[in-house]
């Protein structure tokens, strides 16, 4: 463990081996530490706030610090972050709050670059990509591999569907499709994220599948709901496409980013 003189570690923090704490760092007494992670200078780290291995934290990231919201009167909730993350230069996120379940939790092998902001009650997945200032507002759930482009804003209480892309400057206020690409503000869906899939290893035959239930999916004719049955029967056999009708199923509350219709 390599504790620089000028940080404070309050009584009570659990720090793992091989953690380092930089330069004017500060970790409160509630927060614990996974083994490796490194915390860099000037971090503030307080709360509840629990962080697995192998992260790094950069400086001026603000981690666990009370929700934005009118309702919280300090109750102990949480912010839990897996392993391998980068946080990078004056991202922040906030515990959660007890009316959305007390947890703001993050996954492992994300990357937050600079100001990036996940707001209190957030459920965010793996390899998740938030780019420079996007953000989101409390109660989103965001799913693994998920890429959020520079100052896109999301809704509190969106759903963003697995490797699915987010545009810059988005402003996102419906849910998202696994799989879809969207941009515009108020976002609109501009088609599936055919480059994610294709880096994520995807092959040729389950894009193709995707592509016809999309435009199967999202056609002019019929009712949506008679459209989410046709493609439940055509493609029936697709993990990933039953993955899409599962998620647009799943709240039908929440509205949802479709594509834009020529007038």
């Amino acid at each position: 463990m390599q504790i620089h003189p000028t940080a404070i570690v309050e009584k009570g923090a659990e720090l793992a081996a091989g953690v380092s704490v930089g330069p004017y760092s500060v970790i409160g007494p509630k927060v614990r530490v996974g083994e490796g992670t490194i915390i860099h200078s000037h971090v503030v780290i307080q709360g509840s706030t629990e962080l697995g291995r192998n992260n790094q934290v950069f400086p001026f990231a603000m981690l666990g610090g009370p929700p934005q919201h009118l309702a919280y009167k300090g109750e102990d909730t949480r912010l839990v972050i897996g392993d391998n993350n980068l946080i990078r230069e004056h991202a922040t996120m906030n515990i959660g709050t007890v009316h959305g379940g007390g947890v703001t939790r993050i996954g492992s092998n994300g990357l937050y670059m600079i100001e990036s902001h996940v707001g209190h009650d957030c459920i965010v997945g793996d390899h998740v990509v938030m780019t420079k200032q996007a953000t989101l507002g409390g109660h989103c759930l965001i799913g693994d591999y998920v890429i959020v482009g520079g100052l896109a804003a999301i809704h509190q209480f969106c759903r963003v569907g697995r490797y699915a892309f987010v545009g810059g400057l988005a402003a996102v206020v419906k849910d998202v499709i696994p799989y879809g690409s969207v941009w515009g503000n108020h976002a609109h869906l501009e088609g599936l994220n055919l480059v994610g899939l294709k880096r994520r290893g995807f092959d040729r035959e389950t894009i193709n599948t995707l592509r016809a239930a999309y435009r199967l999916l999202f056609a002019d004719e019929g009712t949506f709901q008679e459209r989410l049955d046709d493609t439940a029967e055509t493609f029936g056999d697709s993990p990933e496409v039953m993955e899409i009708l599962e998620f647009i199923r799943a709240d039908a509350s929440r509205p949802l980013c479709l594509p834009e219709r020529e007038v």
